[in-house]
């Protein structure tokens, strides 16, 4: 008998023994978010919730995780957007939980209208920086020029303490031509303590105005000062998508990919240079 024949005997209890132990905190009860509720075996830990599964336990009226959990799921499939799911959103951006109401708001990023955009910009003002950082992503998906105050409002440092929610917002407002957004962009890429910030503000201001002068805050004030019509140039929005290889499990049989976007035009805006300001 080979080499190579005396090892296969063997192979497959390394897989089952290395699979085990991965995914063995899963199956003893740790709560991660990503986790089948009741899984008792891997099959069951990997295999997907129904939507009828889901809607119920979206709308479980005695475990807030649940109801992320449902949420959440229903937010990242392309069925999310039926209108019964839709009002399931807007009624769980008002849940208890901060959890339910950042998986309601992606759910409304995701499938909404554009006018559901002033209910998401509502949320800017939670007390939960995680439910605000998700209005100001679903912000940059649902064109609705009524929503740019509500944006101007947080990008300032002073106005909002968290980072990411100013990161957010200053991403969503590249998408308005309108000339009360260029000075707080040129003020937070020059003077914001977050370089993902002044990287937010930068990559707004380019495709606003199709010029580029780095995080320079006078070469874009004096551009500014010179110019009539600071958007003749302007590019094509497109809102930031989520983006990453598969790591090592995600190649395992039965194990979903990572749940890759791809970038595209907010709901409500055209995709071509000159849209509606």
């Amino acid at each position: 008998m080979s080499s190579t024949t005396r090892g296969r005997p063997f192979i497959a209890p390394l897989i089952t023994a290395a699979l085990g132990a991965f995914f063995a905190p899963f199956l003893s009860g740790c709560d991660t978010g990503d986790v089948k509720p009741g899984a008792e075996g891997l099959l069951s830990l990997v295999t997907e919730p129904s939507a009828v599964e889901s809607a119920t336990w979206a709308i479980d009226p005695y475990d807030a995780d649940k109801r992320y959990r449902g949420t959440l799921f229903l937010a990242s499939k392309p069925y999310g957007g039926d209108d019964v799911y839709i009002q399931l959103y807007l009624d769980n951006i008002k849940d208890e939980d901060a959890g339910v109401r950042a998986a309601a708001l992606r759910g409304l990023g995701n499938h909404g209208r554009p006018e559901q955009a002033q209910v998401v910009a509502e949320s800017l003002k939670d007390k939960d920086p995680i439910v605000r950082r998700e209005a100001g992503r679903a912000l940059q998906r649902l064109h609705y020029p009524k929503v740019v105050p509500d944006l101007l409002r947080v990008v300032p440092e002073k106005s909002e303490q968290d980072a990411d929610v100013r990161r957010e917002a200053a991403a969503a407002l590249g998408q308005y031509p309108d000339p009360r957004v260029l000075q707080p962009l040129i003020a937070a890429l020059g003077e914001d303590t977050s370089l993902a910030v002044q990287q937010a503000a930068r990559t707004s201001m380019r495709t606003l105005t199709g010029q580029d002068f780095g995080f320079d805050r006078r070469q874009w004030l004096d551009w500014l000062s010179a110019t009539k019509e600071p958007f003749a140039a302007r590019l094509a929005y497109m809102y930031p998508a989520f983006n990453r290889d598969k790591v090592w499990y995600e190649y395992l049989p039965f194990v979903p990919p990572p749940p890759n976007e791809a970038s595209a035009s907010p709901a409500g805006s055209s995709p071509s240079i000159g849209a509606e300001q």
